[in-house]
Parts: C-alpha cells; sequence; structure tokens
C-alpha cells in the first residue's frame, strides 16, 4: 500500500438516518385541521412500529418498508391521537404509530409476508429517505412510550402539537414534554500512521470501534472528547475536529463525530469500560485484522476518513476489510 504524502480532500457525504429526507411541516403541527386532513387524505401513509422495530418485507432484493395506508386506521383501532406527524414528502404526509399488537396488520396488507425488525438489521440497505423516515419514527415513538406520566407529578400526559408535545394533565402542573435527545460524542483518535481503536468484553472476538461516550451536564462537546478518551484510554488528545453527526435511535442519541490527535508515543490502556484498547495501522485495517463498524455508522465513516487520507486505495474499495457481523 502506497502512503500518499499529500492526502487528497475528503468529501463527506450525509450519514445515514440523516439528511432532508422530508418536509417536518413544523408549523403546521398546531393546525388541527390539517392533521385531520392529513390522517383522512388517500396519499396519507403509516410507519408501523413495534416494541422498536420497523414494519418491513424482504424480497429478493432486500429490505423494503412497508407502510400502511392511513385510511386503515380505524380498522385497525388505532385512535387519532396516536398518530405522530413526522411530515410530509412530495405530495404524501407520514405519520407513525405504535402497535402493542401487530396482529391485525396483515388483515389490510395482503401481498406477502412482513416482518418487525432492528433498524439497525436493515438501515444500512435501505433507500437513504426510507431509512431516516423510519429512523425518525422509532426515536418519537421511543420518546413517548417512556413519557406516559408526567416526571414532575406523576400525573398522566396527553398528546399534542401532533404528538410532539405530551402535556401534563393536572391542571395543577401542566408542563408541557417535548422530544429529547442524548448527545454523545464519538471520535477517531489518531497519531497520523494509526488510530486507536477499542473493544468491550462483550463484544465477539476482533470486533473494535471508535472512542465513544455521552456528554455530561456543564460540559462542552470538545471537553467531553478529552475527557472521555482520557477515561477510556488514559491518552491526552489535542487537535480535537468536528467531522459531522448522525442521528442514532438505539434508543435516542445523537452522534456528533470528532478526529483528534495524539503524541506518537502515547501508550493506551483499558479502563472498566472497555477491555482492550490499541493502535492499528491502514494495513491492519486493510488486511482484515481487526473487525470494523458497520458501514452504516457515524463509527466507521470516522474510519474511512482517517483511512482514506493516507491511502491510494478508499476503504470502500479494499478487499480484504472486515466489517462487524462479516463473516472471516
Amino acid at each position: 500500500m502506497r502512503v500518499l504524502t499529500q492526502p487528497p480532500a475528503v468529501p463527506r457525504p450525509t450519514n445515514v438516518f440523516a439528511g432532508p429526507y422530508v418536509d417536518r411541516v413544523a408549523h403546521l403541527r398546531k393546525d388541527a385541521a390539517f392533521v385531520q386532513a392529513a390522517a383522512r387524505s388517500e396519499q396519507a401513509r403509516i410507519v408501523a412500529v413495534h416494541d422498536s422495530r420497523l414494519l418491513l418485507r424482504r424480497g429478493a432484493e432486500g429490505w423494503s418498508p412497508v407502510f400502511l395506508e392511513a385510511r386503515h386506521a380505524e380498522r385497525l383501532a388505532l385512535p387519532p391521537e396516536e398518530l405522530v406527524l413526522l411530515g410530509r414528502d412530495d405530495e404524501r404526509v407520514y405519520f407513525a404509530a405504535e402497535f402493542t399488537d401487530p396482529g391485525p396488520l396483515q388483515a389490510v396488507i395482503d401481498d406477502g409476508p412482513l416482518h418487525f425488525e432492528d433498524l439497525r438489521v436493515a438501515g444500512g440497505v435501505l433507500p437513504a429517505n426510507e431509512a431516516g423516515m423510519l429512523a425518525y419514527a422509532r426515536a418519537m415513538l421511543h420518546w413517548r412510550s417512556r413519557h406516559r406520566f408526567c416526571g414532575a407529578c406523576g400525573s398522566a400526559t396527553r398528546g399534542g402539537s401532533a404528538g410532539h408535545v405530551l402535556k401534563c394533565s393536572s391542571a395543577a402542573c401542566g408542563i408541557d414534554h417535548f422530544p429529547r435527545l442524548d448527545p454523545a460524542i464519538i471520535v477517531l483518535i489518531t497519531d497520523g500512521e494509526r488510530a486507536l481503536l477499542g473493544r468491550q468484553a462483550a463484544w465477539p472476538a476482533g470486533r473494535y470501534s471508535t472512542i465513544a461516550g455521552f456528554v455530561e451536564p456543564g460540559e462542552s462537546l470538545e471537553d467531553a472528547v478529552v475527557r472521555e478518551v482520557l477515561e477510556e484510554t488514559g491518552v491526552h488528545v489535542t487537535d480535537c475536529e468536528y467531522h459531522s453527526s448522525q442521528p442514532w435511535p438505539f434508543p435516542s442519541s445523537l452522534m456528533i463525530g470528532f478526529t483528534a490527535r495524539a503524541a506518537a508515543d502515547a501508550v493506551p490502556r483499558a479502563d472498566e469500560e472497555l477491555e482492550d484498547v490499541r493502535w492499528f495501522t491502514r494495513e491492519d485495517i486493510a488486511n482484515g485484522a481487526v473487525g470494523v463498524p458497520p458501514p452504516l455508522s457515524v463509527s466507521f465513516r470516522l474510519v474511512e476518513h482517517w483511512f482514506d487520507a493516507g491511502s491510494d486505495i478508499p476503504l470502500a474499495q479494499v478487499p480484504g476489510v472486515l466489517h462487524w457481523g462479516a463473516r472471516r
């Protein structure tokens, strides 16, 4: 492998689950007439979720999402207040709904077996706009399922703003609860020629990933990068630079990707969260000596960015790379 002296510019395409895949029509969420008319439209569709899994169909060409016609909502005993407005894409308006009992769905869909699948399995092979829509639906319904009662007084909450607000039902309290995200940094540390990756004990042998952790209250993103890397690896980093971000609805994170530099003589050590942490060269990755994260993750994008900046062969074109889940 030839190492380039002047690395090429690295393009940054949109991460999986991100992008302007839908017009969220946020200004219309409080417009009851619009929401009701949209839900009755023949063009309206519902993203069905059951136990945090999405309704998909697997055919000869792979996974594809199954969007229910909203006109079936009454037949499926789906109350209007349980529909969460996602937005508008071309002529269609999309909603999300949780199905505690998915059995009746087969009665309104008669063109093949259906499956509720983990989005981590199929997200990377779906068209970008469909993957984003399903991730959006999953995140919204997870939030609603965890906020059925007011965190301030314990009273039941009621939906508002087309599912984007949960309001405390107590007249004495009446707090509005809004969707929340958990910001987490994820960082690729390099000394130039090597990348620092770690692994958890629960992972299958050979799997490594970039360093990640949640941002704490009163902490900037850059401070979180420095703290998490030092805590988990014992390495001091500098030159922290933002790379890209990714909605990660497993269950409700926003992954904020960075790159950072470490001294060439830095000696890493694992902490109680990691079983092992070590330096890997581009040759190690190209030869499949380490299993790198799946391409749908921003973690992989960080590794790819570093790899491509010092190789004449892009990581995506290297045949020997081992991804998580692939067989040796």
